[in-house]
């Protein structure tokens, strides 16, 4: 049966190509939107590694303050943030950096453990900012006064680094080189998914801010207490303004911030998704088109079946076996294609997402197919023999 299906299509093959090279461009747009589909679900799957809810981010953009001394530079941005602090809707303050989360800004660069490198997102934040943020701590303990006077700066990695650089190992206390400068780990938290629910979690490292970071700091993230209104974030904005006079103040929430990001992300794979519906939408009218094309062209054939005993459930199996085989010529032609992304680890995915996209591709491509041909098979099936062999 396979043989004379395969014969069949070969003597029409000038008709099959086109037909083909739909089924096999469809299969690659398939694979593509899957592709992304897949990867972005993983990423929304996975944890948060952090509390954003009530949290404002306060930036604020001050004339240059390298004129003054370090201990009036301390002085004036600690009086600043116990100021808010001691507001009864504040319940934690901590200066950041500007790669805060949900920011459009970043800050990465190579950190080093014995020969390995590994590019690293560096975030920046005082004591306070597990108070704020609450990252989920898998190990050790997050960074603090007992630092203070240490030889090595302390510093937090996420998972993400902890796997790249110690798998298996217990890495706290093991020594990293940022730059030049050797760092000592303190603790190790779950990864954070600071830039969007969407977007994959790359090596990070948290270090400490230290009383000389005021000169080149312009944001902190102030955890509020549930019921903290518009009136409070007003009060709040004259109360910054006041003090630092010479400041463009902004105040954000990280609720609506994350809204943003995600929408960033979302919106190209809306578009990509709809432009590829509407070209699935032309493909599956063509391949419907074509068949019922085909099926009034092989009334004669069909009719002569009909005359010689074959039933229209066999009549209707063979139209959907030949859409088949058409089918299977063009997705094994797209795996060929498709198969290169994860042996050549292109665009730096897991080989697991593309693995599921080519399935799903497939599936999708088959059940299309099918569609397509279920009707014009059922069409074909209820030829009369005497009526089409009359009209041939």
């Amino acid at each position: 049966m396979l043989k004379h299906l395969f014969k069949l299509i070969w003597n029409k093959k000038k008709q099959n190509f086109l037909l083909m090279t739909e089924i096999f461009f469809s299969f690659l747009i398939m694979f593509a939107v899957f592709t992304l589909a897949v990867y972005n679900y993983q990423n929304y799957r996975r944890p948060m590694g952090f509390t954003y809810d009530d949290v404002w981010a306060l930036s604020y953009y001050s004339k240059d303050r390298s004129d003054m001394s370090e201990d009036s530079l301390n002085l004036f941005y600690e009086t600043l943030k116990q100021a808010i602090g001691n507001a009864p809707e504040v319940a934690a303050v901590s200066y950041v950096s500007n790669n805060s989360p949900f920011s459009m800004s970043e800050n990465s660069s190579t950190i080093s453990s014995g020969k390995q490198n590994v590019m690293t997102d560096h975030y920046s934040g005082d004591d306070d900012y597990p108070r704020v943020l609450q990252p989920v701590l898998l190990s050790g303990r997050w960074f603090g006064r007992e630092d203070d006077g240490a030889k090595l700066a302390p510093v937090v990695i996420n998972q993400a680094l902890k796997e790249e650089f110690f798998p298996g190992e217990d890495a706290i206390g093991k020594v990293m080189k940022v730059g030049d400068r050797e760092v000592r780990i303190t603790g190790v938290v779950q990864n954070m998914k600071d830039k969007g629910d969407y977007k994959s979690v790359r090596p990070a490292i948290y270090q400490r801010t230290g009383k000389g970071s005021y000169a080149w700091l312009s944001r902190m993230l102030i955890k509020v207490k549930p019921g903290a209104d518009a009136g409070f974030e007003s009060r709040l904005y004259k109360q910054v303004a006041g003090i630092m006079q010479d400041a463009n103040v902004e105040i954000e929430h990280l609720t609506e911030k994350r809204v943003v990001k995600n929408s960033i992300t979302l919106i190209p794979l809306i578009i990509f998704g709809v432009i590829a519906g509407f070209l699935i939408i032309n493909v599956s009218l063509g391949l419907f088109g074509v068949l019922w094309y085909t099926i009034s062209k092989r009334k004669a054939e069909i009719g002569l079946r009909r005359a010689m005993g074959a039933t229209g459930g066999a009549i209707t199996r063979q139209v959907v076996s030949e859409t088949m085989v058409l089918t299977s010529i063009s997705v094994v032609t797209g795996l060929i294609f498709a198969v290169q992304f994860p042996l050549l680890n292109v665009f730096f995915m897991p080989k697991g997402v593309y693995i599921i996209a080519i399935v799903l591709a497939a599936l999708f491509i088959y059940a299309l197919a099918v569609l397509c041909a279920l009707y014009p098979g059922r069409q074909a099936a209820n030829i009369y023999p005497a009526v089409a062999l009359h009209e041939d």
